[in-house]
Order: structure tokens, then sequence, then C-alpha cells
């Protein structure tokens, strides 16, 4: 028994760019939901204007959301401050650990399916 195979190297191609377009699409819903959470310490809202999608290493597959503040770390890492709620009612320390291991912890898995589900309509039937 014989096979033969050809491949399709252009779709191949598209393909593999629309994973790293669906990433970092992927990385800005992240950070919109987060928005939209109001998870964020917020006094003047520097902080939560500094966040931004750092693709440097999208070739490699990874993206980061990147909050670039000199005291975003501490606090970050602090949740036992006592933030401001007046401005963003869910502000607090750790305010990603929804989306990383909590209850919203599958959603950029959902949004990269969908966004590169949706980006391949014609490719992938």
């Amino acid at each position: 028994m014989k096979v033969k195979a050809t491949m399709n190297h252009r779709a191949l191609r598209q393909l593999s760019n629309t994973q790293i377009r669906a990433l970092v699409m992927t990385a800005d819903a992240v950070k919109t939901e987060v928005m939209n959470a109001a998870v964020v310490p917020k006094q003047t809202g520097e902080l939560e204007r500094s966040g931004h999608i750092d693709d440097s290493l999208v070739q490699k597959g990874r993206v980061k959301l990147v909050y670039d503040t000199p005291y975003a770390r501490r606090l970050y890492w602090h949740p036992e401050y006592s933030f401001r709620q007046d401005k963003n009612a869910n502000a607090r320390g750790r305010w990603l650990d929804d989306w990383i291991t909590g209850s919203n912890s599958t959603f950029a898995k959902k949004a990269f399916q969908e966004l590169y589900r949706r980006l391949n309509r014609g490719t992938i039937q």
C-alpha cells in the first residue's frame, strides 16, 4: 500500500502566524477583563494605566501582562495592605490571581481557542 501526502505549506504558515496574533489578542483580552473587574488598586490611576502587553517573546509563544510602575510589585505581593475601594470596588493585592489559579483561570485558554478559531475561519474546516 502506498500513501502520498502533500503538505500545504502556505496554510501551515498561515496557521503559525495566526497563533501569534491570537496569543497577543488573548493577552489583550485578559488585560481588558482585569480592567473591567476593577481589581487593580487605584489612587491616581497611574498603576492601572501602566498595564501593557509585553510581546517581545511572542515568537517563542510567550506574552506578559506588565504593570510598569516603581510600586507595582510592592502592591501586588502585599495583599495585607488596605486598598481604597472608592474608585475600584474590588481593588486588592495579587489582583491577577483570579486569572492565574482562581475562578477565571480558564478564561485565557477559552479566549485563545475562540480567537484562533475566528482568525482561521476558512483555513480550518
